[in-house]
């Protein structure tokens, strides 16, 4: 049986870990009303931090058709800090593009960012090649923690 790795086999000191997120969680009026998926990603984000990885959250979230406001992930800045003990999440408006790189590129290690709705970007569902090369520039590894998805 093959040996999956784990966030343990790398060395992530310094580096931008792409860190692939289930945050399709339920909002209703601009408020997370069950932040379980949340909650269950934190250890992985804690463990991040703790080895000094300057941390970039991705994820889709719902099924819009384009740039929708209503399904915008910048209503999880504070659920994600909370369950992070409090530290500052920063956000991007998009998941690409300069607006991903300016903030990915702030980053210090210890640091979280999280990128705009994935799903903002039709290639994502289709899983479009040239999607993934614009969005791989924005980190050093990757780690997937969205089973679910």
């Amino acid at each position: 049986m093959p040996r999956f790795h784990t966030i343990d086999d790398l060395d992530v000191a310094g580096k931008r870990v792409l860190l692939r997120a289930d945050l399709n969680v339920p909002v209703r009026d601009g408020k997370v009303t069950d932040a379980t998926r949340i909650e269950r990603l934190a250890p992985t984000i804690e463990a991040l931090i703790a080895r000094g990885a300057k941390t970039v959250v991705m994820s889709h979230f719902g099924r819009p058709k384009g740039v929708d406001p209503a399904q915008s992930l910048r209503p999880l800045v504070g659920p994600l800090s909370r369950a992070i003990g409090g530290k500052t999440v920063h956000f991007a408006d998009d998941c690409v593009g300069p607006a991903a790189k300016k903030v990915v590129d702030a980053l210090k290690p210890g640091e979280v960012a999280l990128l705009e709705n994935l799903r903002f970007h039709p290639e994502e569902e289709r899983n479009d090649p040239g999607f993934a090369r614009q969005l791989a520039p924005l980190g050093d590894l990757s780690v997937a923690d969205a089973f679910s998805a």
